[in-house]
């Protein structure tokens, strides 16, 4: 049938029973991305399928680690750069829309990742096939980028699901199951997954059809009465969530939907225009820039073996207990140890809950709880490969610590410290092997920060610190090395911001009029809120380890808290009363009018440590600050991390604003070395 025509990235076989299989097999490439070239030959490969009619066609992916990861980004940018968006996004919904209108069954056998424009690849087939495995992902995550679809998602999925699955799954980027996407009408069919292809081919021979109260749904909730009714309900959870100012993506894509008729024609057109237009915004740029940031973490801890396969962890705290069980939950053999069994067994209780929350079957809570074991003694270190210290925040205690640990160690095993704050130099001072000692640094929760900072001395060993980064690839974490300095990276500019926070709080401006002010801002959690969820206790020990480096003072009120045991969402009460697990935020007087420079108040020390951050190379460079600072506090993502905050606001003017602050609040907001930085000036990515 395709006799003559060479493909770089599709391979093209009819079997006797007259099915055409196409395997997409991007060349050059570990993961098939829908690159202009791809979609291109796909064209021609639709154009001849509509030509010679076979019974049936299948698409599939030659790649082990899933169907398709979406549209190429890198393209994507270059598009954005070219004023070129429109033209692409309309040419790959004029090929998914042909391969639509195929008169023969056409089906989609998808395995592992299936996002963005796969899932739209696959939602242009007539019907959908998935591998019944934990690997198998089916998502549209585009608002992670700030778009939302542009190859007939939107179109697409709410008509063949019904609304009140696909919007949600649209709008948050959450991917489906293979069960939930058989469930909701995404995927007609299972199949294990060694036989996922020979069942594609069955259904290409026999197709079967939809469910009539799966076509009845996606009808019904699509009709102009239904978008009228629920596009309102819809925009205002939405805005309970994210502000439209900061993540447009969102609303465009709800207006989009209530827009769009019953011609696919017309919601297309609707949907490309939408995209088009968001691609122009700040709010893309920054989370595209985001979204590379993100794989150059990943890829730090590339093509190295880490050798670790037994980690042993000392304290059996909040941190220490959570990453015992993460390190359990990916895998590791993990040993806890603490003073006493009463110490360890709260955190070994807490492990179970992650366990049943993240892996659901009782088989493999059972097989996790088996890997993480109670260990008052200490003896698996002696079997260790990464013994972690998470004990509190003490230097001389962390000493007497590592003089036990370290002459039990057999040959290269890595000792690291999760400390917060005290710097590296000081913690390797007598140990006989600093060339294997160094920072881990996790975040509170562990369970859902994604950063774990490497922090370096002048003493480590490069091959040890690559060995950790590899580590932390293992276990599904963002590794951002760092120089080991008071606070690295992320606590020595969050400090400022808490400090600054804590000290207009006890200037009478209320917690919930400062929580508010910085999300308004975009942080993700407001400053008393953060503080109370990381632990007053926790706050008050990095603030009294970082106050004199960064010249600020401890601000008053703390202490009062933590001796009457009131250290925040842990205890039940902080700065907040805790019920549920959430702040009872009380209720400000509405006539209150906070202090007008607030916001800059709360965010300017932030960037100001940021600069000096940078001057002082305690990260590479300013991507890595970025990236750091995004995935380790959540500053404001739409806005690029600080270094890009001062780009895209300009260096004259971010100085100026830092200067009216000092002239009246005092020498706390001198600008600090570095502002003269040429990677300031670069243009804003």
């Amino acid at each position: 049938m395709f006799e003559g025509l060479r493909f770089k990235h599709w391979k093209t076989s009819e079997g006797d029973d007259g099915i055409v299989v196409l395997t997409l097999d991007r060349e050059g490439s570990s993961a098939n991305a829908l690159s202009r070239e791809v979609l291109d030959e796909l064209d021609t490969l639709v154009e001849r399928l509509a030509i010679e009619a076979p019974r049936g066609v299948v698409i599939h992916s030659a790649k082990p680690m899933g169907f398709a990861v979406g549209a190429d980004i890198r393209e994507f940018v270059e598009y954005a750069q070219t004023g070129s968006v429109l033209e692409n996004i309309e040419n790959g919904q004029r090929v998914f829309e042909n391969l639509a209108r195929l008169p023969c069954p056409t089906v989609a056998a998808i395995h592992g990742a299936c996002m963005g424009g796969g899932t739209e690849l696959a939602l242009a087939c007539r019907l959908r096939i998935a591998a019944d495995d934990d690997a198998t992902k089916i998502g549209l995550p585009e608002v992670m980028l700030g778009i939302h679809p542009g190859w007939g998602g939107s179109a697409r999925l709410p008509r063949l699901i019904g609304a009140p699955d696909a919007l949600p799954a649209m709008l948050t980027g959450k991917p489906f199951n293979a069960r939930r996407a058989k469930a909701v009408g995404l995927v007609d069919r299972l199949a294990r997954p060694d036989e996922l292809l020979a069942e594609a081919r069955e259904l290409a021979r026999r197709p079967v059809a939809r469910p009539f109260a799966q076509r009845a749904k996606g009808w019904a909730t699509n009709t102009l009465l239904a978008r009228a009714v629920l596009a309102p309900m819809v925009r205002k959870q939405t805005a309970a969530k994210v502000r439209k100012e900061h993540y447009p993506a969102p609303f465009a894509l709800i207006d989009t939907w209530a827009r769009g008729g019953g011609s696919i024609q017309q919601r297309l057109r609707l949907e490309a225009k939408s995209v088009a237009k968001l691609a122009t915004t700040p709010t893309a740029r920054n989370l595209i820039r985001i979204f590379f940031l993100q794989e150059r973490l990943k890829g730090l801890g590339g093509g190295v073996d880490h050798g670790i396969s037994h980690v042993h962890v000392v304290g059996a705290g909040t941190m220490g207990g959570d990453i015992a069980a993460w390190s359990a939950l990916k895998g590791f053999q993990v040993t806890l140890q603490d003073r006493e069994a009463r110490f360890v067994e709260p955190a070994i209780a807490r492990a179970r809950g992650l366990f049943e929350k993240k892996l659901k079957a009782p088989a493999k809570v059972e097989a996790a709880m088996g890997r993480l074991r109670a260990d008052v003694e200490g003896r698996g270190v002696a079997d260790a490969d990464l013994a972690i210290e998470a004990i509190f925040e003490n230097p001389e205690a962390k000493h007497a610590l590592y003089a036990a640990i370290e002459p039990q160690f057999q040959a290269d095993e890595i000792l690291a410290s999760n400390t917060s704050s005290i710097p590296l130099d000081e913690l390797r001072q007598g140990l006989k092997a600093p060339q294997r000692f160094l920072g881990l640094h996790f975040f509170n929760p562990v369970a859902q920060m994604p950063l774990v900072e490497v922090v370096r001395h002048d003493a480590l060993d490069p091959a040890v610190e690559k060995r950790a980064l590899a580590f932390c690839k293992a276990i599904g974490k963002l590794p951002v090395p760092v120089k080991g300095t008071p606070g690295f990276l992320v606590n020595r500019i969050l400090m400022p911001y808490l400090m600054e926070a804590m000290r207009l709080y006890n200037e009478g401006v209320p917690g919930p009029v400062l929580d508010r002010e910085a999300k308004k801002f975009g942080m993700p959690m407001g400053p008393i809120e953060l503080a109370d969820t990381v632990g007053l206790d926790v706050c008050a020990s990095v603030g009294r380890e970082l106050a004199p480096f960064l010249g600020l003072e401890v601000p008053q009120g703390l202490e009062e808290k933590l001796a009457a045991n009131k250290r925040g969402k842990k205890d039940g009460e902080g700065l907040y009363v805790w019920k549920d697990g959430k702040p009872d935020k009380p209720e400000v007087d509405p006539d209150y009018v906070p202090p007008a420079d607030i916001q800059d108040r709360m965010i300017l020390p932030m960037v100001n440590e940021a600069i000096a951050c940078l001057a002082e190379n305690v990260v590479d460079d300013a991507d890595l600050l970025d990236a750091g600072v995004i995935f380790g506090t959540g500053f404001a993502p739409f806005r690029g991390g600080p270094i890009q905050y001062v780009r895209s606001e300009g260096v004259a003017v971010v100085r100026e604003r830092l200067a009216r602050l000092e002239q009246t609040h005092g020498a706390r907001f001198a600008k600090k070395e570095g502002w003269d930085n040429p990677e300031l000036s670069a243009p804003a990515a």
